[in-house]
């Protein structure tokens, strides 16, 4: 699901029924870093591939192809992502 005014670079790698998955959105969805924004989450288990490389690591945050985080949100590694 790509929404048209996703953050150029900004991807959430997930999968459905995953509670730490769940709790990276909703703390995305509150940082003030990101007010008016939105990213692009990628469903894993779409893509064979993607399981293969995230399969124990969801949720992983990426930022222009570069870990930000995963499992759980790093505020101040995102913010740091976002200011350069």
């Amino acid at each position: 699901m790509e929404p048209p005014e996703a953050r150029p670079g900004l991807v959430l790698y997930y999968r459905e029924n995953c509670h730490l998955c769940d709790s990276m959105r909703r703390d995305l969805a509150r940082l003030d870093v990101l007010a008016g924004s939105t990213w692009l989450e990628v469903d894993i288990d779409r893509d064979p591939g993607l399981i293969r490389r995230f399969d124990t690591l969801v949720p992983a945050l990426f930022f222009d192809g570069r870990e930000v985080c995963h499992h759980f949100l790093d505020q101040q590694a995102l913010r740091d992502c976002l200011a350069t």
